[in-house]
């Protein structure tokens, strides 16, 4: 394995490492303000934190394409913004909501399955969808069984929003795969996050009782949520996955719902029974079964290399 490569399954690692604890961190949170209001504050914060790495990338930019390149880029971006961040809004907005009902650790797991449902959603888009995704698939839900059905087959309120929101989270990524392809992704990001930020904030004032006052006991959450999830988290997964690996990518993003469960078990005290336990083993095997595909291209790339 070469050096770029270990470097960015480190970086990855961590990236999952940031987001797993964010669990913990968005749900302390909402000890003192709602949901909405957390978001909103949360993602307003992530896209100041990007605003030092926006200045660079225009500067470059400019020197490389001139003014009128930019401004009609701008224009595309806003848009896409808009489309990406709408979809964001109710991915983050039903995992914020679902932690009041459940732990951190079961909403990072049951988040994870975004990762099964992005090839499902692809074939509507005609892509193709192999045997192993299928098997990843079954094999996840079963362990999503063990992990969220109770006796007399009833699903917890709470379980069930973060099933929604994965569906959203993967409507998400084959949004943003698809704008990144015509425009600047760290433009996009900032747009999306702003998006989401005034979405939530609307919501909030509609629903809930907002106090400043609260502010300051709900900061370490925020400034995590915010700063280190969004904007360290984010900036990380770019640099990494430059020179990463697809099947090293998925592995460690994969361990984002592992470090969500260990981070509720630390943290918080959160344990779960040995069939919860067992369905998180299942969901995260048919997580990364799913990503045969990326497997297999890796093998490929190998043998190329090697017959070169």
């Amino acid at each position: 394995m070469k050096k770029e490569e270990v470097k960015s399954s480190v970086l990855l690692l961590l990236t999952a490492a940031i987001w797993g604890f964010a669990f913990v961190a968005q749900r302390v949170g909402m000890q003192h303000v709602g949901a909405f209001t957390f978001n909103g504050l949360r993602f307003i914060l992530g896209s100041i934190s990007l605003l030092p790495l926006l200045y660079i990338s225009s500067r470059k930019s400019k020197e490389s394409d001139g003014d009128k390149k930019e401004v009609s880029n701008n224009t595309s971006v806003i848009f896409a913004g808009l489309i990406a961040g709408s979809v964001l809004f109710f991915g983050a907005s039903l995992q914020q909501v679902g932690l009041i009902y459940t732990t951190a650790g079961k909403a990072g797991f049951i988040t994870g399955l975004y990762i099964v449902f992005v090839p499902i959603l692809g074939l509507f888009l005609k892509q193709k969808t192999n045997v192993a995704t299928w098997l990843g698939v079954l094999v996840a839900a079963v362990g999503l069984y063990f992990l969220s059905v109770n006796e007399g087959f009833y699903i917890e309120f709470g379980d069930l929003l973060e099933i929604i929101g994965a569906v959203f989270w993967a409507v998400h990524i084959l949004v943003v795969d698809h704008f990144t392809k015509k425009v600047e992704a760290l433009k996009l990001s900032f747009v999306q996050y702003v998006t989401c930020s005034i979405l939530s904030l609307i919501t909030a004032f509609i629903f809930e009782d907002i106090s400043l006052g609260v502010i300051p006991q709900v900061i370490v959450p925020l400034l995590y949520g915010g700063i280190m999830s969004v904007g360290v988290g984010y900036t990380l997964q770019v640099v990494a996955q430059k020179h990463a690996k697809p099947s090293h990518a998925a592995i460690a993003m994969s361990m984002e719902s592992v470090f969500a469960s260990i981070g509720g078990l630390l943290l918080l005290g959160e344990v779960m029974s040995l069939r919860g336990y067992l369905g998180c083993a299942l969901m995260l095997a048919g997580m990364l079964l799913s990503q045969y595909d990326n497997f297999k291209k890796d093998k490929l790339e190998v043998s190329s290399s090697v017959s070169d």
